[in-house]
């Protein structure tokens, strides 16, 4: 069983950054891929960003190509997710995953554990 926890939102200026982070206890978190996610209300939870096991292969969303980077310190069993040049539409409650598999995925119902999320807000 992982527990996860994220931190690092809060409010933003447009074209500003933040890095979320995603700690998890419980588990070996290596042998974890894990996931970044946001949801804003009325929409879908749509996928932002994945990594593998060991960091060996990540993925991120088209929307956020050059602008969010995904990594993992397993030493520090937490997982990051750099956000430069935020955009009011990056607006959302950002949550990490993880399953217990190598690869990364997309598609949320694929993960086995989820943290409570937090908040990211940009203001134009």
């Amino acid at each position: 069983q992982v527990q996860l926890v994220e931190s690092g939102g809060g409010l933003v200026q447009a074209g500003g950054s933040l890095r979320l982070s995603c700690a998890a206890s419980g588990g070996t978190f290596s042998r974890y891929t894990v996931g970044w996610f946001r949801q804003t209300p009325g929409k879908e939870r749509e996928f932002v960003a994945g990594i593998s096991w060991f960091g060996s292969s990540t993925d991120h969303a088209d929307f956020v190509k050059g602008r969010f980077t995904i990594s993992r310190d397993n030493a520090k069993n937490t997982v990051y997710l750099q956000m430069n040049n935020l955009k009011p539409e990056d607006t959302a409650v950002y949550y990490c995953a993880a399953r217990s598999s190598h690869s990364p995925r997309r598609n949320g119902f694929e993960y086995d554990y989820w943290g409570q999320g937090t908040q990211v807000t940009v203001s134009s």
